[in-house]
């Protein structure tokens, strides 16, 4: 795979993971550096909002600003609710600036929702467009945005659009959606979007039948395509540390410490059993392993947040954390990463 060589979006430059509103995410934006956090826009997928308000009060995203996206929450019975200008306004009070997320399928009532959202804030959006599920053809397309920006009262200009391609889960996919993606990226090109990336993920959704005490690699091959375009200007965007795809149903066993480490070409995949029942020792066991691995970066603990967790960890065995914390060092790890790749000096 070719290293990424084409830093930023058209005017911004900006990283913009799509993450799920989570303590182990949020947790990892709350840890950004001042050098890194100007340059990431997180994208919230929201599937509750009644608890993201408190999470965030609790953990402030050093970002500043949030992108939420609204898509996956059902419309209110009541026409007057309008839950994202409700949400902005709760930002607003705790110093957080909100994008709403324009998607294809919303009713022209929520669009406008947003549009008032959008204009109590930065009046910016992100438009995220799925290709292979909002529009067949240029002309299909076309029309989506146009009824899109007027429902939402916005222009071109202040949106920031962000090409979907959603699941990337093997070769084959990503040789597919490479030319596809060309075709699509000359007709983005066509209108003065504030900004253009996009976005998959190759994650699989579930790590349960990974084999456990030993590193496992998994492909990024979302990386894969970004970096196969070689477009100036176009900007990166991902799913972080997780799957497009969401599980569905209750976790009921108890999750094995795992860590999701991310390096150039692939994730490095660690699930520990070893050393009993204990949590903090199979943590301790895994970090010990990670920090001593070739993956481990020269920065050692000063690469990331989570890297300094994870080297505090295999220093002792006190303290293993929980899944939140496994996954908010790995995001956190992740963030670092993709900075350092797409950017000189984040």
């Amino acid at each position: 795979m070719a290293v990424f060589t084409t830093a930023g979006s058209m005017q911004d430059g900006v990283y913009r993971p799509i993450l799920r509103p989570r303590r182990g995410e949020l947790a990892a934006l709350s840890h950004l550096t001042a050098a890194e956090a100007p340059w990431v826009m997180p994208i919230l997928e929201l599937d509750d909002g009644a608890g993201i308000v408190p999470l965030i009060r609790e953990l402030p995203p050093r970002t500043g600003a949030l992108a939420v996206d609204f898509g996956a929450i059902a419309e209110p019975a009541d026409r007057l609710a309008a839950p994202s200008l409700d949400l902005a306004e709760e930002l607003a009070d705790l110093g957080v600036a909100m994008l709403p997320v324009l998607r294809a399928y919303e009713s022209r009532r929520r669009l406008v929702a947003h549009g008032l959202a959008a204009r109590m804030h930065l009046r910016r959006a992100v438009l995220r467009f799925q290709p292979h599920v909002d529009a067949a053809n240029p002309g299909q397309a076309d029309a989506l945005v146009e009824h899109l920006l007027a429902a939402a009262g916005l222009e071109t200009e202040e949106v920031d659009l962000l090409v979907d391609l959603a699941e990337t889960a093997c070769v084959a996919h990503a040789e597919r959606f490479e030319e596809q993606l060309r075709r699509i990226l000359r007709w983005a090109r066509g209108r003065p979007w504030r900004s253009i990336s996009v976005a998959s993920g190759a994650m699989p959704p579930n790590l349960d039948e990974l084999p456990t005490d030993e590193p496992v690699t998994i492909e990024r091959h979302d990386a894969r395509v970004w970096a196969a375009i070689g477009e100036p200007g176009i900007g990166y965007a991902d799913y972080g540390v997780t799957s497009p795809v969401r599980r569905h149903g209750v976790q009921r066993h108890r999750q094995l410490p795992t860590l999701r480490y991310t390096g150039e070409h692939n994730w490095w995949i660690y699930r520990w059993s070893r050393r009993g029942g204990r949590s903090d020792d199979r943590c301790h066991d895994l970090c010990r392993t990670l920090v001593t691995s070739p993956q481990w970066p020269a920065a050692g603990a000063r690469f990331s947040w989570g890297d300094a967790e994870i080297a505090r960890r295999a220093r002792t065995a006190r303290g293993a954390g929980s899944s939140a914390s496994w996954m908010s060092w790995s995001t956190s790890h992740h963030i670092a990463h993709v900075l350092r790749t797409i950017r000189i000096d984040p």
